[in-house]
Order: C-alpha cells, then sequence, then structure tokens
C-alpha cells in the first residue's frame, strides 16, 4: 500500500511564500484576501498616535497580555495574514502556539488599525471584515482620512462576520474601550 502525500493547501503555499519574502526595513507584507500586499513605512503622525495609543494600553492592561507592533495574526476564512498597528493578545495564547509564524487571530482580544493615505479603504473595510469574522471582540480604527474629519470607531460584538456594535468619535473626544480592557483613551492627543 502506497503512503498518502499530502499536498499543502493553497493557505499553507501563500503562507510561506510570506515568510520566506524579504522585506525591505519598516515595510510590512501582509496578505489580504489571497493577494500579497506591500506596505511602505507609515508617517510620524501615524507613528504619533500609535504611541499615544500603546502608552494608554501599557498603563492599563495586565502584565499577562502582551501589546504587539509587528505580530502576524491569520485570518484563514478570509485568506489573509494580517499585522495590526497594535494588537493586545494573552501571552499565554501567544506561548500556546506550536508554530513559527501567525498567530491565529482567535486568541487577539484588540486590533488596532490607524490609516495611512494608502491603506484606508483596507482598514475600514478588508480588515474589519477579516477581523469581525476572526471573532477579535474589540477592532478599534482611527481614520485619520474620514471624509467628515478625523475619527474613531470602535467596532465590537462580532457576530457571523458582522460587527454588531459601532462606536464613533470624532478626534478630541474620549474612547472607551470597554471591558476586558475598561480603559479611556484621549483622541485628543492625536
Amino acid at each position: 500500500m502506497a503512503a498518502e502525500v499530502l499536498l499543502p493547501s493553497a493557505w499553507e503555499n501563500l503562507v510561506r511564500t510570506w515568510q520566506e519574502l524579504d522585506v525591505p526595513e519598516g515595510w510590512r507584507a501582509e496578505i489580504i484576501e489571497e493577494r500579497i500586499v506591500m506596505t511602505p513605512p507609515p508617517d510620524t503622525g501615524h507613528n504619533l498616535i500609535a504611541d499615544r495609543v500603546h502608552k494608554t494600553l501599557v498603563r492599563a492592561v495586565p502584565d499577562e497580555w502582551a501589546i504587539l507592533q509587528t505580530q502576524g495574526v491569520a485570518v484563514p476564512l478570509r485568506s489573509s495574514l494580517l499585522i495590526p498597528d497594535l494588537v493586545v493578545i494573552p501571552r499565554k495564547r501567544l506561548a500556546a502556539c506550536e508554530e513559527p509564524g501567525p498567530t491565529p487571530i482567535e486568541h487577539a482580544l484588540l486590533a488596532v488599525e490607524i490609516t495611512s493615505n494608502s491603506t484606508t479603504n483596507t482598514d475600514r473595510k478588508t480588515k474589519l471584515w477579516s477581523y469581525a469574522h476572526g471573532g477579535v471582540p474589540l477592532y478599534l480604527l482611527l481614520d485619520r482620512f474620514a471624509e467628515g474629519g478625523p475619527e474613531t470607531l470602535l467596532y465590537s460584538n462580532p457576530s457571523g462576520g458582522i460587527c454588531q456594535d459601532t462606536h464613533r468619535a470624532p478626534f478630541g473626544e474620549l474612547v472607551t474601550l470597554p471591558a476586558p480592557f475598561e480603559l479611556t483613551i484621549d483622541s485628543g492627543e492625536f
């Protein structure tokens, strides 16, 4: 009887290709709906917002949670592998990952994206759908390029690939992250 040979799936081949990429320093490579997409380094405005949110999270979350800026999260259901600007994942969930590479999206408690000129549509639609399909409890979108002016959008309560709740506020207002975070971010500092 011949041994059965299991061929890698298209998803596994895509992830392997992503892992083998030689990405220029500062650039990000993500898999977005079966396509590898390269994003240039963010501008200073983007980085200052990421810094402010990171510092707020560091002061509020337990030590058992990691706040990461370069962690890939896999969303095979959406054929995507994303690198959020910030993601919060319990350390024990990271340690439980047996394979090197991206973390399963369902481990994330919060994903944060900050729009750049080149990423607005992806952050507003594609990543929203991916995080909702992956069951991420909270998705915080800091949209610097919103049509009516810069705003924060907090998406929560994902079910069936759709976030059931959305809280929208212009930059300048306080944004409250519910449990398990229970913290307030002052978007006036953006």
